[in-house]
C-alpha cells in the first residue's frame, strides 16, 4: 500500500515509518496541516494516518487549523481514501469529531504498531471490496501475507513487479490505468515512464504464463488482470 502519515512527533513518526515499510508499504510523510493538504491533492494513496492535532505552518492565508481540518476538505472534495485517526487516548470528543468529520477509524495512543497494519488492511479491504484471499485461475493472492502463488508453489516477485500485479488483483477484472500504476510505483523525486511501466507488464506476461491468468492492454486507457478463455 501506498501510505500517506500525517504525524508531527518525531520519534513516533519514525517508528511507524520504519514498521510500515518493514511490512512493505510505501509510505510518505508530513508533519503539518498545509503539507498533509498538498499530498493529499497531489497523489492517490491506499490509506491515510491522520494525526488530528497538527501544527499550521507560517502561511496565514491557508485556511487549516488542524488535521480536522484537511479531513473536512479531503470529504468535500470527493477523497474517499480510508482514514484512520490516531488520537490521544481518552479523548472522547477528538474521536467523535473525527468520525463526524469522515474519519473510517481511530485509534487512541500509545496504540501497537501491528494493531494499525491490521486496521489499515481491513479499511483497504473494504474500500476496495476486496477478500483476504484472492483467487484468478490458478493465481493466488494472500493478502495477509503479502504473499502470491500458483499451482507450482510461491511466486516470487522483485518489489515493483509485485506492487504492480498487487494493484491489477486488487480486485482483478478491473482496469488500471497507466497513470494510477505509475504513481504507485512513482515516489515525488523519481517518475516512472511508461517505457519502464510497459517492462514490468511484460516480465510479469511471461511469469503468469501457465497459470490460468493474463493481463490484457486497453490501448490508451490501462491494463486489466482477467482469466484466460
Amino acid at each position: 500500500m501506498r501510505i500517506l502519515l500525517v504525524e508531527d512527533d518525531a520519534v513516533l513518526r519514525d517508528v511507524m515509518v520504519r514498521s510500515l515499510a518493514d511490512a512493505g508499504h510505501r509510505v510518505d510523510v508530513s508533519t503539518n496541516v498545509e503539507d498533509a493538504d498538498h499530498l493529499w491533492r497531489v497523489q492517490p494513496f491506499d490509506a491515510v494516518l491522520l494525526d488530528l492535532n497538527l501544527p499550521a505552518t507560517a502561511s496565514p492565508t491557508s485556511g487549516l487549523a488542524s488535521g480536522l481540518t484537511a479531513l473536512r476538505q479531503a470529504r468535500a472534495r470527493g477523497d474517499r481514501t480510508p482514514v484512520l485517526v490516531l488520537t490521544a487516548r481518552g479523548r472522547t470528543e477528538e474521536r467523535i469529531a473525527g468520525l463526524d468529520a469522515g474519519a473510517d477509524d481511530y485509534l487512541g495512543k500509545p496504540f501497537d504498531l501491528a494493531e494499525v497494519e491490521a486496521r489499515l488492511r481491513a479499511l483497504v479491504r473494504r474500500a476496495k471490496g476486496t477478500e483476504d484471499i484472492v483467487l484468478l485461475g490458478q493465481l493466488k493472492l494472500d493478502r495477509k501475507a503479502r504473499r502470491f502463488s500458483t499451482a507450482s508453489g510461491p511466486l516470487d516477485l522483485p518489489a515493483r513487479e509485485f506492487e504492480v500485479l498487487w494493484e491489477l488483483m486488487s480486485p482483478p477484472g478491473r482496469t488500471v490505468s497507466k497513470r494510477a500504476l505509475s504513481d504507485k510505483l512513482s515516489s515525488f523525486d523519481e517518475s516512472l515512464g511508461d517505457n519502464a511501466l510497459e517492462a514490468f507488464i511484460s516480465r510479469l506476461r511471461k511469469k503468469l504464463q501457465g497459470t490460468g491468468a493474463s493481463i490484457r492492454t486497453l490501448r490508451g486507457i490501462g491494463y486489466l488482470l482477467e482469466a484466460e478463455v
